[in-house]
C-alpha cells in the first residue's frame, strides 16, 4: 500500500506531524517499535495545559488514541531500511511500507560500546550499513556485532554477496533467529584490530577472529542508521535539517530529540508540526506530477 506521510517514530515528534498531515488529507502512517523514552517517564508536568502531572505512557496513549480518531494509520514494527525507487521504500520487521515522504522521528541515542578500535577505524572497515556497503566487502570475510533482530538483518544483506559472515554477540542473549550454517561467537569483544582497516577482533577469552569487515547493528535501527542509509548528512550525533526540518535527501525530514536542541516534548511537538508542514505541499507536488 502507498501512502502519502509515513512517520518513523511513535512519540511527540511523530505523533504531532500526523495529525496535521492526516488532518491536510494526506494518507498517515506511524510506524513505532514502543512508546519511546516517554514510556520511562513517570510524572509530567511541564507540558503546556497540564493541570495534573501526567506520565509518559499516557501522554504517547492519549495522542494515539487523537490521531486514530484522525485517520491516522498506526503500525508496530521496527524498519530497517530506507531506500528510494521513485518512492520511498521502508523495509521493517512486519512488512514493507511505500511512501511519498518519510519522518524521521525515533528519538536520539544510538547504542555504542567502548570497544578498543572501534570508533578509529569507522569507515576503515567498521560500517553501520550493510546494504550501503556490502559491494566493498565481496568475497571478503566480514562479522557482524549485535544480537537481535535488526543484526540479522544486516547480516542477511551481506551473505549473497561476502565469503563469510560471523555474527558476534558480544557476550549478550541471541534474541532472534540466525540462518541455518552461520558461525556465532557468543564471548565478549575486547577489540577491534589493525592500523590501517580492519584485520579482525580479539575475544575476552583471548581467541580472536580475522575479518575484513565489522558491522555494528547493535539494538534496533535509529533515526542515525536509517538516516545514513537514505543518504542524509549527520553531524556528531545528529541528523542535519534546515529551518523546515527538511534533510539534504528531498522528501526526508527529521524532528524530536534525533537533531539535538532542548529535547524536550514541547520542541518535539513543534517540530513535528513544522516537519508536516513542510511534507504537505512536496506530497501534494508529487502526486500532480504522478
Amino acid at each position: 500500500m502507498m501512502y502519502d506521510a509515513v512517520m518513523i517514530g511513535s512519540g511527540p515528534a511523530g505523533l504531532s506531524a500526523a495529525l496535521y498531515t492526516s488532518r491536510a488529507n494526506l494518507k498517515t502512517l506511524v510506524i513505532g517499535k514502543d512508546r519511546g523514552a516517554l514510556e520511562k517517564a513517570d510524572r509530567i508536568e511541564n507540558y503546556f495545559g497540564m493541570a495534573e502531572p501526567i506520565s509518559g505512557c499516557e501522554l504517547v496513549e492519549n495522542t494515539k488514541t487523537q490521531a486514530r480518531n484522525l485517520g491516522v494509520e498506526l503500525a508496530e514494527d521496527e524498519i530497517f531500511h530506507i531506500s528510494w525507487n521513485g518512492h520511498f521504500i521502508l523495509e521493517g520487521k512486519n512488512g514493507i511500507y511505500e511512501t511519498l515522504a518519510v519522518l524521521l522521528a525515533t528519538g536520539t541515542g544510538r547504542k555504542t560500546l567502548k570497544i578498543k578500535g572501534l570508533k578509529e577505524l569507522e569507515g576503515r572497515g567498521v560500517s553501520y550499513c550493510a546494504i550501503c556497503d556490502a559491494f566493498f566487502y565481496r568475497d571478503k570475510e566480514v562479522a557482524v556485532l549485535g544480537n537481535e533482530a535488526y543484526a540479522v538483518h544486516e547480516l542477511s544483506q551481506l551473505l549473497p554477496v561476502v565469503k563469510s559472515v560471523t555474527l558476534l554477540t558480544n557476550g549478550q542473549e541471541l534474541k532472534a533467529e540466525v540462518p541455518e550454517g552461520v558461525h556465532i561467537i557468543r564471548e565478549p569483544v575486547i577489540s577491534v584490530d589493525g592500523a590501517e582497516r580492519v584485520e579482525g577482533v580479539t575475544f575476552a577469552d583471548g581467541s580472536s577472529l580475522s575479518a575484513e569487515g565489522l558491522f555494528v547493528a547493535l539494538g534496533s535501527a535509529g533515526a542515525m542508521e536509517l538516516a545514513k542509509k537514505a543518504g542524509a548528512f549527520t553531524e556528531g550525533q545528529n541528523i542535519k535539517v534546515n529551518e523546515r526540518m527538511e534533510t539534504n535527501v528531498p522528501g526526508l525530514y527529521a524532528a524530536g530529540d534525533c537533531i539535538g536542541g532542548l529535547l524536550q516534548i514541547s520542541t518535539a511537538v513543534g517540530e513535528g508540526a513544522q516537519a508536516a508542514m513542510s511534507m504537505i505541499p512536496f506530497v501534494r507536488k508529487q502526486r500532480k506530477e504522478v
